[in-house]
């Protein structure tokens, strides 16, 4: 009885130690307890379990008002994104996290709004300051919230103009918030700082910055004025140099500086926003009216200054080209076209390339042109451009296409060989692109038949048969062109070895048929004398 008892107690022991080591059923919202959150930005609430394979999340706002985000559950955790948050968000969050059946834990989060984004902004009217006149200094201070506690200073130096807060507002959202002061502006004034600081102290909330500051310098404001453009280096620019123009103005505040260029289509090009403009590697197209456009904000006024800049240099080829196309067909018309820049203008010479004096077609000017082509009209081209700083070349090629010509056949040792003999047979001829070679041989019919295709043509070992005509036949996709050549084949004498064979037969023939000849002629007489023939008896009786 004792023995099933000690063993129950260490079956529990067992089960305790278990239960021990299995990690309990946690939660916890990341971040803890309270978040504050600037208006606009993105916000993520994580609620994370430990302790449990399986849970399952619930997020809700303790009032019951909508979430105002979106949730993604995973494994163990589960987030709530608020994209962007907004014053619809400013409630206290609670995260239910069920582990089966049984298990349930919740925890909450207060999320707190502001919006503080940027510093003033100083507006000083009239812009253009006249002194013993009144000056009216305005501070804006955007997308606040909550505005309740927004305090307002403005100064001159440190002396402090204004005080201003906004605790009475009620407002409910974001809003851009107005502090305006005037003052009789003065020679004293002059250089002096106007200062707008906004504080937004919100008690127990942590965020920074909670005081923006943005200050402003009282100038008399002018111009623009007196303005004029600089250029550098300011010898006459040459094609590859490096070039700055510079706009010098008078004018207060710092105006807004654009620079434009004249086109020749008499349109105007924007370029950049700068007082210098650079041009690092100098070109042809780089010339032309330049205009320094100067903008003062403040007063409203603008003011324009030009220079015209001319890039000189020896010549570019810009384009060499041939119409309708770099290949073409006989008989089409063609122009060759070249366009070239420089300063000095240059003179542009059209020309056939070849090492030869005759250059053939020839043009002094902009386009050759090239009326129904022929072969003899293809190769190469170039255009020559020069001026006073020096010349440019290029080249081109014109590709002509036409059918076969000049087709010739020459046949090697000759047209007339003996039997047994080797013959060849070439063909030859000219066309773009070149042409294809085909051999043909007259039959008995009249008929030619196909019989090699390529420009040799070689017959071993000549034959009787072999000879008759053979044509030739070139051709593209333009045409064709055929040549004919008639192949004699000659017979030729046994050589004497040959002969000795045939000799030694005629003998033995002979030999044979003198015998069997004196015996029919004896026969044949003693036929006559007896009256009658028979060959069969003749032989017996000579037996």
């Amino acid at each position: 009885m004792l023995k099933p008892m000690g063993r129950t107690r260490q079956a529990v022991l067992i089960i305790l130690c278990i239960l021990m080591t299995v990690k309990a059923f946690e939660m916890e919202i990341i971040p803890a307890n309270r978040i504050v959150a600037q208006i606009g930005e993105t916000l993520i609430l994580t609620c994370n379990t430990t302790g449990c394979a399986s849970p399952s999340f619930s997020w809700r706002t303790q009032m019951d008002n909508p979430l105002g985000g979106t949730v993604n559950n995973h494994r163990t955790y589960s987030t709530l994104t608020m994209n962007p948050v907004s014053i619809v968000n400013s409630h206290d969050y609670l995260c239910t996290v069920f582990c089966g059946e049984q298990e349930k834990k919740e925890k909450s989060i207060k999320v707190e709004l502001y919006s503080f984004p940027s510093d003033p902004i100083i507006e000083i009217r009239p812009s253009s300051l006249v002194y013993g006149e009144r000056v009216t200094v305005i501070c804006k201070i955007p997308d606040v919230y909550p505005s309740d506690h927004l305090e307002v200073i403005l100064k001159k130096d440190e002396l402090v103009l204004h005080e201003e807060n906004f605790y009475e507002d009620d407002s409910t959202n974001t809003e851009t918030k107005t502090v305006t002061y005037s003052f009789k502006y003065t020679s004293e004034d002059i250089g002096k700082e106007i200062t707008c600081v906004a504080k937004l102290p919100i008690a127990n909330m942590d965020f920074e910055p909670k005081e923006r500051v943005t200050s402003q310098k009282l100038n008399a404001n002018f111009g623009p004025q007196n303005t004029i453009i600089t250029v550098s280096p300011d010898n006459p620019p040459m094609e590859g140099d490096s070039l700055n123009l510079t706009c010098v103005t008078e004018s207060n505040p710092s105006p807004q500086i654009i620079w434009r260029k004249h086109l020749a289509d008499e349109s105007i090009q924007h370029l950049i926003e700068n007082n210098v403009l650079s041009i690092p590697d100098a070109r042809f197209n780089d010339s032309g009216l330049y205009i320094c456009e100067v903008i003062n904000l403040v007063t409203n006024k603008t003011e324009k200054a030009t220079v015209d800049i001319v890039i000189q240099g020896a010549p570019n080829i810009a384009e060499l080209s041939i119409e309708p196309s770099a290949t073409v067909q006989e008989g089409e018309n063609v122009s060759i076209q070249c366009s070239a820049e420089s300063n000095p203008p240059p003179k542009i010479i059209l020309r056939r390339k070849a090492d030869s004096t005759d250059m053939g077609p020839y043009s002094e000017g902009r386009v050759l042109v090239l009326s129904s082509v022929t072969f003899l009209h293809g190769g190469n081209y170039e255009c020559v451009a020069e001026n006073s700083f020096g010349e440019s070349k290029s080249d081109i090629t014109l590709n002509v296409e036409y059918g076969p010509k000049n087709t010739m056949i020459s046949v090697i040792p000759a047209t007339a060989v003996k039997e047994g003999e080797t013959v060849t047979m070439k063909c030859t001829s000219s066309g773009n692109p070149a042409p294809v070679i085909s051999w043909k041989k007259k039959k008995a019919t009249g008929e030619y038949e196909k019989i090699f295709k390529d420009s040799t043509l070689t017959i071993q070992n000549v034959k009787s048969q072999d000879l008759g005509l053979y044509e030739c036949e070139a051709y593209n996709q333009f045409g064709k062109e055929e040549k004919v050549v008639n192949l004699l084949v000659q017979g030729r004498l046994e050589k004497p070895d040959q002969m000795i064979p045939l000799i030694i037969a005629f003998s033995c023939v002979a030999a044979i048929a003198v015998p069997v000849v004196a015996i029919l002629i004896y026969v044949s007489r003693k036929a006559k004398i007896n009256g009658s023939y028979s060959l069969v008896k003749a032989l017996r009786l000579k037996v």
